[in-house]
């Protein structure tokens, strides 16, 4: 029974961040942009319309400030463990140090479906964006070949969808740096495109369209926080960087902070300026952002941010499967998955393997499987994170008072508490199915755990010998 809860050692993660077997490439501006190239995508372009009309009405600002304050406390204990263990494998990570192996196998095998599963949903959402791009241009896919089987559209495979995953996946295998610098230009112009939509909005606000400004009550509000989640998710995902970073208890915390509050301020503005130019019953659409400016008249500005929408939800797709691979990567180094998934290329400095195979599911997903029921679900997923790295926060706390800490959490351990129960109200609103499916997953990953990672642990062999890389 005590193997299931056995931990890492705090001294062997700290030597283990000493080495270099990844490429120490990034910086604490890489780290900002890299959290606003997964924050900032398919929520704002696609989600806000959609719970505008359904849930919230035009008290969707709401809804977006009370995801963002769950998320704001997760993020300062994200920060505190960044800048205390800078490894690899994020909550995955920190749960090993503090609650034990059986939970951290469990989170880092919920992390692996949240990551994968957005990862293809987002490529379904870039493929509409793309094939609407295209019918600008007068071209337009054969149906077998835009969309996926039991989509409605008579599909046979969402082409587009696999292509950009394997695209991603060729530029993630050749290194970080290089990704970064994709993902830094691309965020840049999703930022501009942004920016543009509420300078031109703006002057179309008409007030009395935030009357009635709750019509669905407060129970909407939660309901479309809880939807809304979604568009927060990706920036943890900087902390599974951690290893990549020039100065990781210096750039870590700031990454992820800067990101967040960037991102939240935008979604803020963004939401106002939205339901004020458009009554919130016409926003039931996949491409609000746009239909406000078509609604106004501002057809060709509609068109640049259809463009800024596909810019945005790319590298929503580079920094999730980004930080699968590197889930996946440190839970292979620590024996809990096949040891093949830990090994680095000597050149590039990647998981090179793992990358592509990683890449190849993900592809097929979005390829032949209709994912737009499973958003619900990779809330679901992060939301499970956000709880027990809050609780593991307080842990550490007791556990390792003396611990160099560059980045603190306030008020512990009340904060990291309110964080806790904060994503438990919001899981709760979540609907049934979603928590019978993500019961079965974890099910899976209880068999996988007693079958074959128990026993292939690193700590099981009787000592931590995780801190050895394998190089091919």
């Amino acid at each position: 029974m005590n193997s299931l809860f056995r931990k890492k050692s705090i001294t062997d993660m700290l030597k283990q961040s000493k080495q270099k077997s990844l490429n120490r490439s990034l910086s604490a501006f890489d780290l900002t942009l890299l959290g606003i190239g997964a924050i900032i995508g398919t929520g704002i372009f696609v989600l806000t319309g959609v719970v505008a009309a359904e849930s919230a009405g035009p008290a969707l600002i709401l809804s977006f400030i009370m995801s963002g304050l769950a998320c704001a406390f997760a993020a300062f204990c994200y920060a505190e463990f960044a800048s205390t263990v800078p490894i690899s494998g994020s909550v995955y990570t920190y749960t090993y140090a503090t609650l034990g192996e059986i939970f951290a196998f469990l989170i880092g095998w919920d992390l692996m479906l949240e990551y994968l599963l957005a990862t293809s949903a987002v490529a379904t959402g870039w493929s509409a964006y793309f094939q609407s791009l295209l019918k600008g241009f007068g071209l337009e896919l054969p149906a077998a070949l835009s969309s996926a089987p039991g989509a409605g559209q008579g599909g046979l495979i969402n082409l587009p969808a696999v292509v950009i995953i394997l695209l991603i996946t060729a530029l993630l295998s050749k290194g970080v740096r290089e990704s970064a610098r994709v993902n830094n230009i691309m965020v840049f112009v999703k930022l501009a495109v942004i920016i543009a939509f509420i300078a031109a909005g703006i002057g179309y606000v008409k007030p009395e369209n935030w009357q009635p400004f709750m019509p669905f009550g407060f129970e909407g509000v939660v309901t479309g926080a809880a939807t809304v989640f979604f568009a927060y998710i990706g920036f943890d995902a900087v902390a599974t960087a951690a290893e990549e970073v020039k100065r990781p208890q210096r750039d870590v915390p700031t990454g992820i902070v800067a990101s967040l509050a960037i991102c939240t301020i935008l979604y803020i503005i963004v939401s106002l300026v939205l339901t004020g130019m458009v009554p919130f019953t016409k926003l039931n659409v996949a491409d609000p952002v746009s239909f406000a400016l078509s609604f106004v008249g501002q057809d060709r500005l509609a068109g640049f941010i259809s463009v800024g929408a596909i810019t945005g939800i790319t590298t929503v797709l580079l920094v999730m499967l980004y930080a699968q691979v590197r889930i996946s990567y440190a839970m292979s180094r620590d024996g809990l998955l096949p040891k093949g998934l830990a090994k680095v290329h000597t050149k590039f400095q990647t998981p090179f393997k793992n990358t592509w195979l990683t890449g190849f599911i993900g592809a097929g997903i979005a390829g032949f499987v209709d994912l737009t029921t499973l958003a619900h679900l990779v809330n679901m997923g992060t939301l499970a994170a956000f709880t027990l790295i809050s609780i593991a926060v307080i842990v550490m706390r007791k556990t390792h008072p003396n611990l160099e800490r560059s980045f603190k959490v306030p008020f512990v351990p009340v904060l990291p508490a309110i964080s806790a129960l904060f994503c438990l109200y919001l899981m709760s609103s979540l609907p049934g199915i979603t928590w019978i499916a993500f019961f079965i997953w974890i099910g899976i990953g209880l068999l996988v755990y007693f079958g074959y990672a128990r026993k292939n642990s690193k700590l099981n062999e009787g000592n931590d010998s995780s801190i050895n890389q394998q190089v091919s």
